[in-house]
């Protein structure tokens, strides 16, 4: 099984991001917990976890609106 991560912008759209791939969930979670400022930084507002080419679940990297 490998795990990765698709980036998208702020329409939903597919964004360039690294192409990480890892060996289990948790280092991918691990991962993008160390890089998610780097990736909003760069466009990215939202994470999709990828097992193979089943979604696991999308993450918004925005802060919580207040």
């Amino acid at each position: 099984m490998a795990w990765s991560w698709r980036y998208e912008g702020a329409n939903g759209e597919s964004v360039d991001g690294p192409s990480e791939s890892f060996g289990s969930q948790a280092d991918a979670e691990s991962w993008v917990g160390q890089t998610w400022r780097e990736l909003a930084a760069s466009g990215v507002t939202s994470v999709a976890l990828v097992e193979d080419d089943r979604v696991e679940y999308r993450m918004s990297l925005l802060p919580p609106a207040g």
